[in-house]
């Protein structure tokens, strides 16, 4: 996997590798769908003590299609985990919408709607 860090922050500059790190260890398990991911962590004006770092993640996968998803926080750590965190949901979604037809898919949500109702008893 290609992992491209962007930031002008020097703060953020600082955290590239531990950014690649937590990358590739979210990613263990998805690697062959995803070739390359860039990661650009910003400082945004934001209230003073406030949420104000961000950290956008763009997958550029195999089959899914782009993921791009960004994550607002106090720090750059929580930024990058929150990111990565719903990266990962959305590469998993996709990964098994892909897996799973359509018509089954379908066929699946209508018999859990079927069994999820109420059942009358018999008197």
């Amino acid at each position: 996997m290609q992992i491209l860090v962007r930031t002008h922050h020097p703060e953020a500059a600082q955290l590239r590798e531990t950014v690649e790190r937590r990358v590739r260890f979210a990613f263990r398990r998805l690697n062959a769908l995803v070739p390359r991911a860039d990661i650009k962590l910003d400082h945004i004006n934001g209230p003073r003590g406030g949420a104000d770092k961000r950290c956008q993640i763009a997958l550029h996968t195999d089959g899914a299609g782009p993921v791009v998803v960004s994550s607002v926080a106090r720090d750059w750590r929580c930024a990058l985990d929150g990111a990565l965190a719903s990266a990962a949901r959305h590469l998993l979604r996709a990964w098994r919408r892909q897996a799973t037809p359509r018509r089954q898919r379908r066929r699946d949500r209508t018999a859990g709607a079927e069994h999820s109702g109420a059942t009358e008893q018999p008197t």
